[in-house]
């Protein structure tokens, strides 16, 4: 079975079935929407899939951390199905619909936001949850601003590419919408030279509270926003002891903590949400997006929040067509029922220590990788020229991604200067495929350092 597969390459990528239709694609499709893969996928199960032209990939990608329960699960695909025969679309609008009721319900019931009433929405995407919980922040406060930080993504909304750090997703997209201010978030890894740890939690705190000096006094913040993991920023983590900072600061001056986990969300962190991990420290948030792999790959994204506050937006300001499908919910519920079974989370802590021993062995032989870094199933590996000037590495990620691929492993760049490895594999990965895939990526660093 595909799913049990290892990667193998059968003919030169791209293969002429793929060739043929990457050339049809270049003459129907913007060259904005780029794909640096020669391949075309055909099927897809588990953790592989086969391409048009009979390659099999090991695919470390997961459609950016959609696929963590991987391609095609039988019993998602039964339960989509089951939807479908019923209906396809119902707007809550317009008529009540019970699975967007009984997910609203599942996700109230695991969500670690605070307060014990719960509800939530939903939307489409990853971007649309970002934006809604703004303007629910803002609705609920009734403030105007909000915090992001540097290294962030959100989204590509006006609203979310705003939010977004790095510009080159907004490249002549101005002018952007006021009220959005930005503090330094803290890489631990490229922390200000000569500090310990704990003065450069110090050092980031500080840097946050300037921005109430700098650029928005704090009665008009409506919420600081973060990802527990960067994900486009390069994988870093958020440090516990600083989210407890944020979470003083917000409850010092009556703001709303946002947790974007549109990436972090469904068991890639090793707990179901990176969030449980500052609900069991104490320091929940306020508000908590989720998208990606919420509904194995069908479209659908969720706003999470303590009823007093989803309870205060002025009506006919969230909401739309699409939000909530039917199919989606039917997937999402489904996906959720099997991961809380099969205990999904565990299976990214045990990747995660497979993965993490290897990568930190190459990271002692390696003068080109700088740092290893992550949270359960959600690793990022940086590429320097050096480890002592630290210099971004981006030409060698580059050429270490191309030359995967060419043995049937996805690899995908991250980070501010594009010099990170990030590791979103699907988490049912068998072992043997795990060992297969961290072997390609070995023997690609070695050839490209040559």
């Amino acid at each position: 079975m595909l799913r049990d597969a290892l990667p193998k390459i059968v003919t030169p990528l791209p293969g002429p079935k793929a060739k043929e239709i990457i050339d049809r694609r270049a003459k129907a499709m913007p060259n904005a929407i780029k794909c640096i893969y020669p391949c075309v996928i055909a099927r897809g199960e588990g953790a592989m899939f086969e391409d048009v032209d009979g390659n099999i990939f090991l695919d470390w990608i997961g459609g950016v951390g959609v696929l963590n329960i991987g391609y095609s699960n039988p019993e998602v695909i039964d339960a989509a199905k089951a939807q479908t025969e019923k209906y396809f679309h119902a707007m809550m609008n317009i008529t009540t619909h019970e699975r967007y009721i009984e997910l609203a319900e599942k996700m109230n019931s695991i969500v670690p936001v605070k307060g014990d009433s719960k509800k939530t929405m939903f939307v489409n995407s990853g971007a649309e949850a970002d934006e809604n919980a703004v303007k629910i922040a803002k609705s609920y406060t009734g403030r105007p601003n909000i915090i992001v930080f540097s290294g962030a993504f959100h989204g590509r909304t006006m609203m979310t590419m705003t939010m977004t750090a790095k510009k080159a997703y907004a490249i002549g997209m101005g002018p952007f919408p006021d009220g959005i201010y930005r503090a330094e978030f803290p890489n631990m890894y490229r922390k200000p030279a000569g500090l310990t740890d704990e003065e450069a939690i110090e050092y980031y705190v500080k840097k946050l509270e300037e921005v109430f000096v700098d650029a928005s006094p704090a009665q008009y913040v409506a919420a600081i926003v973060f990802e527990p993991i960067q994900g486009e920023g390069g994988f870093v983590p958020a440090p516990i002891e600083w989210v407890k900072a944020v979470r003083e600061i917000c409850d010092k001056y009556g703001i709303l903590m946002i947790t974007d986990e549109v990436q972090t969300g469904f068991a890639r962190s090793g707990r179901m949400f990176a969030s449980e991990y500052y609900k069991e420290a104490g320091c929940a948030p306020d508000i908590m997006t989720s998208a990606k792999s919420i509904a194995g790959g069908l479209p659908l994204s969720a706003v999470t929040a303590r009823t007093e506050i989803m309870d205060a937006v002025t009506p006919g300001t969230i909401g739309g067509t699409y939000c909530g499908n039917p199919v989606s919910c039917a997937s999402a519920l489904k996906l959720i029922e099997v991961m809380e079974r099969e205990d999904y989370p565990g299976k990214a802590l045990k990747i995660a220590d497979k993965c993490m021993k290897r990568f930190n062995e190459w990271k002692e032989k390696y003068e080109v990788i700088g740092d290893v870094r992550g949270v359960g199933a959600m690793m990022g590996v940086e590429f320097v020229t050096d480890k002592a000037s630290k210099k971004p590495n981006a030409d060698l990620v580059n050429a270490i991604v191309n030359e995967a691929v060419q043995h049937g492993l996805l690899l995908e760049s991250a980070g501010t200067y594009g010099n990170v490895i990030r590791f979103l594999c699907p988490l049912c990965v068998t072992d043997e495929q795990l060992e297969a895939g961290l072997d390609i990526y070995e023997k690609a660093i070695q050839k490209c350092i040559k």
